[in-house]
């Protein structure tokens, strides 16, 4: 009677450790965002977990083609996706994404409504996309390098900066960038000529092309570098969190504007885990903190955004009226428009070369 009573005994065990193994990957949120972008932040990672009970596992991704690319081949794996509204629709259209379910979102009522409402988003009245932060490709620049700030794009072309500027590598921020440069629509480029030719010049004068905030970050430090394309919300954490002599400068001629939410992917495992974590990444005391400790973009949560010190930079200037003027935010372009922009890159780079 010894054996059988030993093995129910390890039966019972052995089901009662698969529970608390099934248990606790049940609670665990798969996140796939940049990496130092607010999500995988130490202490608010901790803050989430404890007021939750969730365990946030992270991944990251350098683009959004790869992070489209780790969507499509790991099915099932990830709870949460941050997503460029402007790639929003491709994620859907590709069934990556499912709609959520906006009202277990407390935070969510306190999104600006020119937001909550983009397009991008909303598609038949079902929301794929949650507002998060918003931000400018603007430029960035070395304070050693200058007496007081430049006012415009030009300043990129100046012969004084030859080898001691750089611009990211990517096509479509890059041609994007050649539109406003000869003053044209972001979204709406008439004259792709101009735009190559404009970015033809330029490439003298480049050292080399980025792809991550710390690629930046490095640069300058080592004082390699005196201006740049960079995100607003980097260049503030520069600054705010690395000490670095960084200014970010909103040129005359404008600057490319994006808006990033979280969307949840098709096949998630953790819904409910997914919906506490975008709620936790929407609120205002996370948001503060963030800007605070580390530097961020803008919050899409009006009243994160009024959390804030008049003077700081993400309410005093990106809230400036005249700022909004000459900013144009990145809208979604077609698989054809991709392919010719990166044409256009390709060689480029390889002139450059």
């Amino acid at each position: 009677m010894r054996m059988p009573r030993l093995t129910a005994l390890l039966t019972a065990t052995a089901v009662f450790t698969t529970a608390l193994t099934l248990a606790a990957s049940a609670a665990e949120v798969h996140v796939l965002n940049w990496k130092g972008y607010g999500a995988d932040e130490p202490w608010a990672v901790a803050a989430f977990e404890k007021a939750t009970g969730n365990k946030v596992v992270n991944d990251f991704f350098n683009s959004e083609q790869e992070m489209l690319t780790k969507i499509r081949t790991n099915p099932g794996l990830y709870d949460v996706v941050m997503i460029n509204a402007a790639f929003n629709d491709q994620a859907m259209a590709e069934k990556l994404i499912q709609p959520i379910d906006v009202s277990k979102l407390p935070n969510y009522a306190d999104i600006s409504k020119d937001k909550a409402g983009s397009p991008m988003l909303d598609h038949d009245g079902k929301v794929y996309g949650v507002p998060w932060v918003w931000g400018l490709t603007a430029l960035a620049i070395n304070e050693k390098s200058f007496d007081k700030p430049p006012t415009s794009i030009a300043e990129m072309w100046d012969p004084a900066h030859k080898g001691r500027v750089v611009i990211r590598d990517d096509a479509v921020e890059a041609v994007q960038f050649g539109a406003i440069a000869t003053g044209q629509n972001i979204n709406d480029i008439k004259d792709m000529d101009a735009v190559k030719t404009k970015l033809t010049s330029l490439m003298p004068q480049i050292k080399t092309f980025w792809s991550s905030e710390n690629d930046w970050n490095q640069m300058v430090a080592s004082n390699q570098i005196d201006i740049g394309t960079y995100w607003s919300g980097s260049a503030d954490r520069a600054k705010t969190h690395f000490k670095l002599p960084v200014s970010l400068v909103i040129p005359q001629e404008g600057a490319v504007a994006w808006l990033d939410a979280f969307s949840i992917p098709v096949g998630s495992k953790n819904v409910e885990g997914a919906q506490a974590f975008i709620n936790w990444m929407i609120d205002p005391k996370f948001y503060v903190e963030w800007v605070t400790k580390v530097g961020a973009p803008v919050s899409a949560n009006t009243k994160a955004v009024d959390a804030l010190p008049e003077d700081a930079f993400n309410r005093k200037v990106m809230g400036d009226p005249e700022v909004a003027k000459r900013i144009q935010f990145q809208a979604p372009i077609t698989d054809a428009q991709r392919e010719a922009y990166l044409a256009l890159w390709q060689q480029l780079k390889v002139d450059v070369k």
